[in-house]
């Protein structure tokens, strides 16, 4: 136990160290959350469910054998080598990445291939926190604007509102609605990748259906989203811009993302009663 004491207190202090070394990179990561229209507005909440499923499992120091890993102190010599290459050139996503490694390199050097073992998922899950590169988010953004203004335009064409595709702009008889990067779906489907990520971690079965599930995530994001624009398309053609771009919009995308939570929720419970069978 004492060994166990000595070694918490030695994994906190190059804790701090690592957070100090590492000023820029989470200033830079925690601008990307409170940027305007950002797509991580939930990166605050990461960190905090890490901690709270490292607490949950706060058990595990007790049960296994504590032992040193020095696979670890590669790690995080790597890591920090990384780091300080990114940090010069101001590349903040891959030093991001490299903060993720070198704390499992921590875990592993002070307490053990075992405990890292048991830690991967609260410890890599960090990685959803850091934001994208800006210029991977931009060509994604403008991709599936497209996509989700095309397949748009073949619902309303199937469900009796003729519609036509210009550029990313659908034009109807009586309106016309421009789809621009906040409705690419961009961020829900990386809000809903998230809680892909925690359901399959709590889903008990095997990696394969953990697998499908957090992959159910994207077409459930992508056509829920769908959905959103042709309806708000619809009610701009039927009642105006007033009506639509107002109190529709927003409650759309409350309801759009409900549904999609709800989808997933649907697509975890099937997986799960197929396993109980």
């Amino acid at each position: 136990m004492k060994v166990l004491h000595k070694n918490i207190y030695k994994f906190l202090f190059c804790l701090i160290l690592l957070l100090i070394a590492y000023i820029p990179t989470l200033r830079s990561i925690i601008k990307g959350w409170m940027a305007h229209e950002s797509y991580y507005g939930h990166g605050f909440f990461i960190p905090l469910v890490s901690l709270f499923i490292l607490w949950q499992r706060r058990n595990l120091f007790r049960e296994i054998k504590i032992s040193t890993d020095n696979v670890g102190l590669i790690i995080v010599v790597a890591g920090l080598i990384m780091h300080l290459i990114c940090a010069a050139l101001k590349v903040y996503f891959i030093s991001g990445v490299s903060f993720v490694f070198v704390l499992f390199g921590l875990v592993l050097f002070f307490f053990g291939r075992e405990v890292g073992r048991n830690l991967i998922f609260p410890i890599f899950f960090l990685l959803a926190m850091i934001p994208l590169p800006g210029m991977l988010i931009a060509g994604l953004t403008i991709k599936l604007k497209l996509f989700a203004a095309q397949a748009s335009v073949f619902l309303l064409n199937n469900v009796g509102f003729k519609s036509l595709l210009d550029g990313s702009t659908i034009r109807m008889p009586a309106s016309y609605l421009m789809v621009e990067a906040p409705c690419s779906g961009l961020r829900s489907l990386i809000s809903l990748l998230t809680l892909g990520l925690l359901f399959s971690y709590a889903l008990k079965s095997s990696y394969l259906k953990k697998g499908i599930l957090l992959i159910s995530a994207v077409p459930i994001a992508l056509a829920t989203n769908i959905l959103r624009i042709t309806m708000l398309a619809a009610i701009n053609d039927l009642y105006g811009e007033k009506i639509a771009m107002g109190f529709f919009h927003d409650f759309s995308g409350f309801l759009v993302f409900a549904l999609a939570f709800l989808g997933l929720y649907s697509v975890g419970n099937t997986l799960k009663a197929k396993n109980e069978k």
